[in-house]
């Protein structure tokens, strides 16, 4: 894309969940697949990923495992709990339905009002 998007306060707990729903991942491999998964367009500065991770943690929405990483390093692994997916589930509903609303507004033209 060349360009970064601005990440929206309240998203990245959500895109934290829909990285780890698709497989298990470290930090580091969180980010990877958010920027992979938004075709480069968003990068998650460190400084925020683990302070949410952490938080997602605390309140059940993923589970953490040690495991080895794919260079032989010892990483935390995370996972979706059963929370996470309803979750993820409902917050990607509600960003939908406020991504078309958005569209909708932003499409009216002159003619319509």
């Amino acid at each position: 894309m060349g360009k970064t998007a601005e990440l929206l306060p309240g998203t990245l707990d959500m895109l934290i969940l829909k990285a780890v729903s698709l497989k298990p991942l470290h930090g580091y491999g969180v980010l990877l697949r958010i920027r992979q998964i938004s075709r480069d367009a968003l990068q998650i500065p460190q400084g925020s990923l683990y302070p949410a991770l952490y938080r997602l943690e605390h309140h059940d929405l993923i589970a953490a495992e040690w495991g080895q990483s794919e260079n032989n390093r010892r990483a935390k692994y995370y996972t979706l709990t059963a929370a996470g997916r309803r979750r993820l589930r409902d917050e990607t509903a509600g960003w939908n339905r406020l991504a078309t609303a958005i569209a909708a507004a932003l499409n009216t033209t002159s003619e319509e009002v």
